[in-house]
């Protein structure tokens, strides 16, 4: 359910743009079954252009989007887009924090919890590219808390792996034979 106010500054909002607001906030509304979400749009105009904000609040989070277009309908599409995303955004973070919570914790009858061990529990997928030694030590150099840095060697045109020794001065490279 969506509560929705629209205000305007120097602007008349009109039927016709609170049916097309309300259409487009069908596109957020389905992120929320069955919560009730608040919308505030304002709309103005500055000079020649159609400024339109939306807040939009469900269950104590907030979103906000702010654009601007000749068109006040234009600058509403925008608005919604960023919405959109920001929600979309939220949402797969914390589906992704309850799904890390669940691997790293499971609770058998209610009371006892068991860790999980040796297991992976993480990915990380990246880009790899094709590199020389000294700039992989470079790579790795940028960022003193990896201990290894992936990468193709341009002159054996291999995955290599370069890492920091135990000493915290030299480095190591881990490379496939053949």
């Amino acid at each position: 359910m969506i509560n929705l106010t629209i205000t305007d500054k120097e602007l008349k909002t009109t039927d016709a743009i609170k049916d097309y607001v309300e259409k487009k906030l069908e596109r957020i509304e389905k992120y929320f079954v069955n919560e009730v979400i608040t919308v505030n749009v304002k709309t103005k105009a500055e000079k020649n252009m159609q400024i339109a904000e939306m807040y939009v609040g469900v269950n104590g989070v907030n979103y906000k989007a702010v654009t601007e277009d000749r068109d006040l309908y234009a600058s509403i599409d925008k608005d919604i887009d960023i919405l959109e995303g920001q929600i979309r955004k939220t949402k797969t973070k914390k589906e992704k924090m309850q799904k890390d919570a669940s691997i790293k914790q499971m609770t058998f009858s209610g009371e006892e919890s068991v860790e999980i061990e040796d297991e992976v529990v993480k990915t990380l997928h990246y880009e790899i590219k094709p590199m020389s030694v000294e700039d992989a030590k470079i790579k790795l150099k940028e960022k003193p808390g990896n201990l290894f840095y992936t990468f193709i060697n341009v002159d054996t045109q291999k995955v290599n792996v370069l890492y920091r020794l135990p000493d915290g001065k030299n480095f190591g490279i881990v490379e496939p034979e053949g």
